[in-house]
């Protein structure tokens, strides 16, 4: 097949490509240029779509013998992902921006360019598997990324390669080291790749205007202090509250809830996170719809998992919560698995 090899400057997606091409295929490598103004070097493990990536890419694509071009998606990246990520914010949702990325550039934009011009499908360094167009758990559980991937439709899965699944980490650098490939210990990215700092809270008040609010303890509506925007918190935090006083009994006091109308903030004690049951809209599903029992639901990159109940239909998703998981928030995605492959997902609305 013809296709393109989304390549960051990293050692996952320099790797995919080299196997792609050993499979037999006929590689392009592309690297997204995502940011307006991108950073000349990478800070370390954080951000990514530096000049610096751009070059690794490159250096990767010769020493494989591939082409390589740069494609410019700094404003598509800019309106579908950064945007929504800081209006989901100031309503009081968590969003998951690498989830939304995979949705709407990688495997939307970029695939759409690609079969306009004539590809057969994007190849990228996740860590997943495919098996007769399902999307499965990668063989290395402490890589594995089809969570952000849950979001993809059976037309976005059939036209991917993930060459990478069936890997540990340590047997990619491995490769990368023996291929020449100068990014083979290159540290991965972490944190959210458009804030290189890693402060999102900082990188959210640059963007939002203050709407002071109260602080307010769930079991006795004592106002326990003062913020000056919603967007600096998500349900689960208990660092960085900016409280006045400590609880009764000394214990932390965590976030539980936030109402961006009344910009209330609601603490409490860690028990009150437990959720045994959440609501999701807009699914993507490639089980039956209807009730599926015996699956997991995940709620978060890495852990966030209990078996649960599944009632599925064309408008929503509900979950009851065999155990209950905590720092569930509105705006997170819910991915439901049948052991290692990947039902569908949906973005949480409530939970209970």
């Amino acid at each position: 097949m013809k296709v393109l090899a989304a390549m960051s400057g990293g050692v996952d997606s320099a790797v995919a490509a080299a196997r792609a091409r050993d499979a037999g295929h006929d590689v392009v490598g592309v690297h997204l240029a995502l940011s307006a103004k991108p950073a000349t070097m990478r800070e370390g493990a954080r951000g990514c779509c530096s000049v610096e990536d751009s070059h690794d890419a490159r250096r990767c694509a010769d020493v494989l013998g591939i082409p390589f071009y740069v494609w410019d998606m700094a404003a598509r990246f800019t309106a579908d992902v950064v945007e929504p990520f800081v209006a989901e914010y100031a309503s009081g949702r968590t969003p998951n921006p690498c989830l939304r990325c995979n949705e709407k550039i990688k495997f939307s934009a970029v695939l759409d360019r690609a079969l306009a011009l004539g590809f057969d499908a994007v190849v990228t360094g996740h860590y997943a598997r495919l098996e007769h167009g399902m999307l499965r758990r990668a063989v290395d559980a402490d890589k594995d990324q089809s969570y952000v991937l849950g979001v993809l439709t059976a037309r976005q899965l059939a036209h991917a390669m993930f060459p990478l699944g069936d890997s540990p980490k340590s047997e990619v650098r491995a490769e990368a080291a023996r291929r020449g490939l100068v990014v083979a210990e290159k540290p991965d990215s972490h944190d959210i790749c458009f804030i290189p700092s890693g402060d999102t809270r900082g990188f959210l008040a640059d963007r939002l205007e203050e709407a002071p609010g109260e602080l307010v303890d769930a079991t006795s509506g004592a106002v326990l202090g003062k913020h000056t925007g919603v967007a600096g918190f998500t349900v689960g935090q208990r660092h960085g509250l900016g409280l006045q006083s400590p609880a009764p009994d000394g214990r932390p006091r965590y976030v539980l809830g936030i109402e961006p109308v009344s910009r209330q903030v609601t603490v409490g004690a860690v028990e009150e996170l437990d959720v045994r049951a959440l609501s999701a809209s807009a699914p993507v599903w490639h089980g039956e719809a209807g009730v599926t029992e015996d699956v997991v639901v995940q709620v978060r990159a890495h852990g966030g998992l209990a078996p649960a109940r599944v009632t599925v239909s064309d408008e929503g998703l509900d979950a009851a919560l065999d155990e209950p998981l905590r720092g569930v928030a509105p705006g997170q995605a819910v991915v439901v698995y049948s052991g290692d492959r990947v039902l569908g997902s949906a973005t949480i609305t409530a939970t209970a």
